[in-house]
């Protein structure tokens, strides 16, 4: 919803940590060509000390104000979560537990079936070829090469 950085300027108020709410008074693009980096005026923000205290805030709009995905391959990503992964064949491995993103592109953190530690999964279609946001599913392949984790170093181990 934000391809044009400026967009974010037309879903009124936004809420910030805590719930407190964020009105954007003006948007201009940040000096430097950094195409999504945005300089804003906010209201009741008039002290440099008050503007960085909201430097990192994530920032959030409620969901009614998006319109629904024009697409069946479009989705928030936040409708990933929760969802039941499954394999190929059906079996349940887990349970959808976030979909961080490192700088490298979308992931899929597993929240196994039987506990334990949290795998990742790259949000493709090669490892997530299903996404059935009706029926609360996603189907994962190659699971195996996902968590064989980084191969073994050849030859002899190092002291």
């Amino acid at each position: 919803y934000t391809g044009d950085p400026l967009a974010i300027g037309g879903y009124g108020p936004l809420l910030g940590t805590g719930g407190r709410k964020i009105v954007l008074l003006s948007l201009r693009p940040a000096a430097g060509g950094v195409p999504d980096m945005l300089v804003a005026r906010v209201e009741g923000v008039t002290t440099r000390e008050g503007a960085e205290a909201l430097n990192r805030m994530a920032l959030a709009v409620p969901r009614g104000r998006l319109s629904p995905p024009e697409d069946a391959d479009e989705f928030l990503l936040a409708d990933l979560v929760g969802m039941a992964a499954r394999d190929e064949g059906g079996a349940p491995l887990g349970t959808v537990a976030d979909v961080p993103n490192y700088g490298g592109g979308d992931l899929l953190e597993i929240r196994p079936e039987g506990g334990g530690p949290t795998w990742l999964v790259p949000f493709t279609r090669t490892f997530v070829p299903v996404v059935d946001i009706a029926g609360r599913v996603v189907v994962l392949a190659d699971i195996d090469e996902v968590e064989a984790g980084p191969p073994e170093p050849e030859g002899p181990a190092a002291a």
